[in-house]
């Protein structure tokens, strides 16, 4: 029988309501003559519930202990929902991640899926189970121990779940109609896309967008998973959600798909660094080393043998940023008069797989903006996307005009 993965975030499952509305889509699916395996999430809120729980606990907790804690939001979801299913005559069971088996790397926290063997699965559909409801974002180590994905594991966990079984597709229900051209809480202009492409979508989710989560949008472009992306609180219908696929499958390509921002971002400038051979690597070894997220990079022009160095990191980071750096003056490994941070920025960006064969987008970017009065304070490009970092108070301004600027309110 063709197999389906259908994924149910927090929202989706927030009450007993919400479940019983989730299962009854299920259902509709089963109907249609599917296998379907369900991913859920813990119901909206439990996870920080969890955390939280283990923060006042234990503030300096044993990490394999934080994962056996908040893995359990999900087993709660999934027997509710199995329940729920039976309840409307549906064949179904629960499974937690170490009853699939999803095996994963000893990474406590932030696992990394190696593994989904199937054959439990196929044994119990075999003998004529119809629904599996697997509990998200867990999984099991070598050693036996439960494990997390990273918040936002569900999602990862159903794209790797319809590659390991070959699914038809896999659907990810959220609170949200599908993916848009920008939010829609910023502008009302903004438009669901009928289809977009992996490479879009990564783009969007590694610069801000909420939709999907970034390691589930890689996982699905490399197994070619076709993902749709739509609201757990409508009737599916022909076209409903966003189709995320390969590029190939997308009839005209927009030179603009859609516009992302991220609020929470950093400038940090090193003032009067040594300009010599191997400096970016002093610099931003440690910071690796330290586990910050360096994103945008920028070196003035050298003067008298010295300049200055800026990149953009996760507002969160900035101390271990500046800690890291400390550091690596006080051993003597880097030079520099002082560091400058500046949490009052964001990053703003456009994405588009037209931009490959259409020039002038970045220029359009800029005049935009600068009509507005928005200074761009840093720039990076890549083949399908352009970001600037601007003054935070012009956010909601700049991804307005954006939107305007590459007649996005078309889009489709």
């Amino acid at each position: 029988m063709p197999r389906l993965v259908m994924k149910f975030g927090g929202t989706s499952v927030a009450d007993l309501a919400c479940i019983r509305n989730a299962a009854q889509k299920v259902k509709r699916e089963v109907e249609n003559g599917f296998e379907v395996v369900v991913i859920v999430s813990a119901m909206s809120g439990k996870t920080n519930e969890l955390v939280g729980w283990v923060n006042e606990t234990a503030p300096m907790f044993d990490a394999r202990e934080y994962d056996a804690v908040v893995s359990s939001g999900e087993n709660v979801t999934a027997g509710l929902m199995a329940l729920s299913l039976q309840g409307m005559g549906v064949p179904a069971r629960s499974w937690q991640g170490w009853q699939v088996p999803l095996k994963t790397t000893s990474a406590h926290g932030a696992a990394r899926i190696t593994e989904i063997p199937c054959d439990n699965l196929d044994a119990k559909f075999a003998e004529g189970m119809k629904v599996a409801v697997v509990a998200g974002f867990q999984g099991l180590a070598a050693d036996g121990r439960i494990t997390t994905l990273g918040r936002g594991g569900s999602d990862t966990t159903a794209v790797a779940f319809a590659a390991a079984l070959k699914a038809d597709r896999c659907d990810i229900y959220t609170d949200v109609d599908g993916v848009f051209t920008t939010d829609p809480r910023i502008t009302d202009k903004a438009r669901k896309l009928d289809r977009i492409s992996y490479e879009e979508m990564l783009e969007l989710a590694s610069l801000g967008a909420k939709v999907l989560q970034t390691r589930s949008v890689e996982l699905a472009m490399r197994f070619n998973v076709r993902l749709r992306v739509l609201s757990s609180f409508e009737d599916a219908r022909e076209n409903s959600g966003t189709l995320v696929c390969p590029e190939e499958e997308i009839m005209e390509n927009n030179v603009v798909s859609g516009v992302a921002y991220s609020r929470d971002e950093a400038k940090m400038t090193l003032v009067s660094v040594a300009d010599r051979p191997g400096i970016a690597a002093a610099i931003f070894s440690p910071l690796a080393a330290a586990g910050v997220n360096v994103d945008m990079i920028v070196q003035n022009i050298s003067e008298e043998g010295r300049t200055d160095m800026t990149f953009s990191c996760p507002t969160n980071q900035v101390a271990l940023a500046s800690k890291a750096l400390d550091a690596a003056r006080d051993s003597g490994e880097i030079n520099f008069h002082d560091l400058i941070a500046d949490k009052d920025v964001c990053k703003v960006s456009v994405v588009g797989i037209g931009m490959r064969s259409h020039a002038g987008v970045a220029a359009q970017m800029f005049e935009a903006l600068a009509a507005e009065g928005v200074n761009i304070k840093v720039i990076t490009t890549s083949e399908i996307k352009v970001s600037v970092l601007v003054d935070r108070k012009y956010m909601e301004l700049a991804v307005q005009a954006l939107h305007d600027t590459f007649n996005l309110e078309n889009a489709a």
